[in-house]
């Protein structure tokens, strides 16, 4: 494995039509693998083809949705099927939780703190403990899906392709030009907290991000979240 080949290969991902940020993707395994085999003796540290050879990253865009794209899928009116789907993207909408996340829930993630219900779990993906209170965040829209459903049922979606493959007719039936994915629901629940105007340090606490770098894209996103600020300035 060399620079040489490398390069190739990026070459060779791009002639295949991915973007940076793909390759990006397929290249950062790679390097880890390397990596462990530096440290294991299988390759020789000074033959290390990643000091000369950079993968490139591109500044991706978050997909979320406007209050109103929310709004009318709150409304909509679907099968069971479809509804189970929605309501789980509308639940992490409300919450911010990964997929990953979401479907490890039990009822033993939710704990009453003064009477009110808290989501109390560990993410999958970060190893953080996150403790939300439901009835604080976006009115308490979440706790009303939630008694709507026994919890262990809710969080069994299947996979993450066909639950996406769902979200794809359901923005269709509302005529939402955008391409969703379940991790759409994340992104709308930071943008949406900021444009609120919750501190961006605490949301990025809500949403479990080890660095408030990771949070401070979602400052940017809305441009009626600058229109208020400025305004709050001239009052």
């Amino acid at each position: 494995i060399t620079y040489t080949l490398l390069r190739d290969f990026e070459v060779h991902l791009k002639e295949k039509g991915n973007s940076v940020n793909t390759i990006a993707k397929h290249l950062r395994p790679l390097r880890t693998l390397v990596n462990e085999a530096i440290n294991q003796g299988y390759i020789p540290s000074d033959a290390y083809p990643f000091r000369k050879y950079k993968i490139k990253q591109a500044k991706g865009r978050k997909e979320f949705l406007t209050p109103d794209e929310l709004k009318r899928l709150e409304n909509l009116d679907v099968d069971k099927k479809l509804r189970h789907v929605l309501d789980a993207f509308l639940f992490c909408c409300y919450t911010g939780l990964r997929f990953s996340d979401f479907c490890q829930l039990s009822p033993a993630n939710f704990i009453k703190v003064n009477g009110k219900r808290w989501l109390h779990f560990t993410s999958v993906k970060t190893g953080v403990e996150l403790r939300l209170p439901l009835h604080l965040l976006f009115e308490g829209k979440a706790l009303v899906i939630l008694d709507r459903y026994n919890i262990s049922d809710f969080a069994n979606l299947g996979s993450n392709s066909e639950v996406n493959k769902c979200l794809t007719q359901i923005a269709e039936l509302v005529r939402i030009k955008k391409h969703i994915t379940y991790h759409t629901a994340r992104h709308t629940c930071a943008t949406l907290l900021v444009h609120q105007g919750v501190p961006i340090t605490t949301v990025q606490k809500l949403l479990g991000h080890t660095s408030v770098r990771t949070t401070e894209v979602y400052s940017e996103v809305l441009s009626n979240t600058i229109i208020r600020d400025l305004k709050a300035v001239k009052r």
